[in-house]
């Protein structure tokens, strides 16, 4: 049996953690390969290593002097003096300095949070070090190369009975530095998994699995045993950060199992995340509930829409002109919806926007809703189950909540409601007291 773990950045953010990471991979004979992130925030009001060097890179492109990276500096040495290994951190910290400056390139100068952690991680375990960019490859339009990262990866492991591979990062066509979104880490060690044929891939945490729903908002909410690759994919994508929502891609098609684990509490039974295909939903309808904030939707209406060629051709022309991505398209039969996130809107109003889609397809009526936040209500277990939209509704108006929005997906897996972000904690809430009280 091959085991793939990947370690998060609080299970490495001082020696100590690290040394129980070195424990619980030593543990198992079956773990085969380690992944790491960069150290993560050890006491509240610390700051991320990763967020260290996004600001050494503004500093050294602005020519200011490395004051973060000072701290990154004394954060590593510390590190290695608390765990006593032998290695020359001082010179390697010496050289990745000279490199930040030579380069000024922000996706190198992030990426070396992983590095460092996974040199550090190779010497405490006394085994190989994998460098993610002779592993990982990105195409020019910054996706992730599948078939040459798969036979890279399979390669660099090739009769290396364990090894550490650094995270988050890879190359990109030109030979450059490529870096994932944040959380990318866990992406990498699905690429592993993938790549050596594992047959499970633990994803260690600071937390004892997927919970429910956030608990920040509801109070010890109940974990989720076992969920689906598309449940998984669904409350990743809406907020639930456990795990990053496109780590599933690589081991989905080899249907390698995703257990998630707590460092900090390894002897608990965790999350299991299962291939779709013969997944038995649970009893309760409903699996989990996430969501997120600050959403614009731009309501369209005209009459014979829908008789109306390349109509909604001609709105997507125009989010495409300014690089925005849609979430959601709700729409009627005169009438479509296009939900946007409002951080995606990169140099343009959503006043502007409403202009060109109005030049563009000339609506009876065009308007925009701000502030809007979204919750998913997922599960396999609403299809089979009468009544569960029902039951959705009548807890969010018992809430005293109106819905300004409502998209459901032609799988039936999951509902999602639009309200006003005011109301966003009071919906969850309300939703998660009447499918799991």
């Amino acid at each position: 049996m091959i085991k793939v773990c990947k370690f998060g950045g609080t299970s490495m953010s001082d020696g100590t953690n690290i040394r129980r990471v070195a424990q619980i991979f030593l543990s198992d004979p079956a773990r085969r390969y380690l992944v790491v992130s960069a150290p993560g925030k050890r006491f509240g009001g610390d700051v991320k290593i990763t967020d260290l060097l996004y600001e050494t890179h503004r500093e050294a492109v602005s020519g200011e002097p490395l004051n973060a990276f000072g701290k990154v500096k004394e954060r590593f040495k510390g590190i290695v003096r608390e765990l006593g290994v032998a290695f020359d951190m001082e010179s390697v910290l010496g050289e990745t300095e000279a490199e930040i400056l030579r380069r000024k390139d922000e996706a190198f100068t992030a990426s070396r949070g992983e590095y460092l952690a996974a040199c550090v991680m190779a010497a405490v375990l006394d085994v190989p070090f994998i460098d993610a960019k002779d592993a990982v490859r990105f195409t020019e339009d910054g996706k992730l190369d599948n078939g040459a990262t798969f036979a890279l990866t399979a390669a660099a492991l090739k009769g290396k009975e364990r090894a550490v591979v650094a995270g988050f990062y890879g190359a990109d066509a030109a030979g450059g530095y490529h870096t994932f979104s944040r959380g990318g880490s866990d992406v990498t060690g699905a690429i592993v998994a993938r790549a050596v044929g594992a047959d499970l891939y633990e994803n260690w945490t600071d937390v004892s699995g997927f919970l429910a729903c956030d608990p920040r908002i509801v109070d010890s909410p109940d974990r989720i045993k076992t969920l689906s690759y598309r449940e998984l994919r669904e409350l990743s994508y809406m907020g639930a950060n456990v795990l990053h929502s496109e780590s599933i891609f690589p081991v989905r098609e080899a249907n390698i199992p995703i257990l998630i684990k707590n460092t900090f509490r390894p002897a608990d039974e965790g999350t299991r995340i299962v291939p779709t295909a013969g997944y038995i939903a649970g009893a309760r309808p409903v699996t989990g509930i996430a969501g997120k904030k600050n959403f614009a939707v731009v309501f369209i209406e005209k009459s014979l829409m829908n008789s109306e060629i390349g109509f909604a051709r001609r709105i997507l022309s125009v989010l495409e002109r300014h690089k925005i991505s849609f979430e959601h398209m709700p729409s009627g039969i005169d009438t479509i919806s296009f939900v946007i996130d409002e951080a995606e809107l990169h140099g343009v109003t959503l006043g502007e926007l409403e202009r060109e889609i109005c030049e563009s397809v000339h609506p009876d009526q065009c308007k925009t809703l701000k502030d809007i936040a979204l919750i998913a209500v997922v599960g396999h277990g609403m299809s089979k189950t009468v009544g569960t939209s029902a039951r959705l509704f009548d807890a969010i108006a018992r809430a005293g909540v109106n819905v300004r929005m409502i998209d459901q997906g032609s799988s039936e897996l999951n509902i999602i409601v639009g309200v006003d972000n005011e109301n966003y904690e009071r919906t969850v809430r309300a939703v998660y007291d009447e499918f799991f009280r």
